[in-house]
């Protein structure tokens, strides 16, 4: 009996999961090997300590691409070339190195600028225009400068816009106190559902990305509700954790979609993008 028919009858014996299991344990070891060499690199070279920052694998920015498409009905490829230029933005990636190594945070934030899933953030921007971005939850600033940097190009088509930040921390968003990108932001710090209740002008894209508990991100979808403009955009960052917008989005009557990055070289297993429209 030649090797192939050996292993079908072994298969329909009960010693099929004993034979197996040299085989599987290998591949969960090559697996698991693979993680462990990831990890260690990061531990090594990065200084990152939350809010991970990576590349995109090429397939999820593929994904990525006709995710934005279908939200924003356009082209996939206009949305690869609105991709395309936050990514050879130069000036903007000079001015977050630059930034990064003078902050007093330095000590906790990598020298490399990898947005991830924020071009996915530029992108729709882009494609849809918004005269009124809010975004709460702002950290070191990096989505906020994406964001800026969409609206400024916008501006130079003739489709102004402005992006107001929001958030507790005093230090948070840095990265975005320096013109040009400064221009075009509102930076407000205080609790974010008081400063959602402040607004004046109608939202036309927002984006939580604040504290990521579950009752918090309802609170702020349900008290920006009022605030919308029509048409506006919900997009949360807190997509593969909770399903507080889907849940909005059905209430509300709106459609809804969810993407999931893949980081590439990293050992996180990345976050996404929901988006309610």
């Amino acid at each position: 009996m030649d090797a192939t028919k050996l292993r079908r009858a072994i298969a329909r014996t009960p010693l099929a999961p004993v034979a197996a299991f040299p085989k599987r344990l290998a591949r969960v070891a090559r697996h698991d090997a693979k993680v462990l060499r990831t990890s260690a690199r990061w531990l090594v070279t990065s200084r990152e300590h939350h809010n991970y920052t990576y590349e995109l694998t090429k397939l999820s920015r593929h994904h990525l691409a006709w995710f934005v498409s279908v939200v924003c009905d356009r082209p996939v490829e206009q949305v690869r070339g609105y991709l395309a230029e936050i990514e050879s933005d130069d000036a903007l990636r000079r001015h977050i190195e630059q930034a990064t190594a003078t902050a007093a945070r330095r000590g906790l934030a990598d020298k490399h600028v990898r947005y991830a899933r924020r071009i996915g953030w530029y992108a729709m921007v882009r494609a849809t225009r918004p005269t009124h971005i809010v975004e709460t939850g702002v950290d070191k600033g990096l989505g906020s400068c994406v964001l800026a940097s969409a609206l400024l190009r916008n501006t130079a088509e003739g489709h102004p816009g402005r992006l107001t930040s929001l958030d507790i921390n005093p230090e948070a968003g840095y990265l975005a106190r320096t013109a040009p990108w400064s221009q075009v932001v509102d930076l407000v710090i205080g609790d974010s559902i008081a400063s959602i209740a402040a607004l004046e002008r109608p939202v036309d894209f927002f984006l939580h990305d604040s504290d990521h508990s579950r009752a918090h991100e309802k609170r702020e979808f349900e008290k920006v509700e009022g605030k919308l403009a029509p048409g506006a955009i919900l997009l949360t960052d807190n997509v593969t954790t909770t399903n507080v917008l889907a849940e909005h989005a059905e209430r509300t009557g709106r459609r809804f979609l969810a993407y999931r990055e893949t980081p590439a070289n990293h050992w996180y297993p990345g976050d996404g993008i929901g988006v309610a429209w």
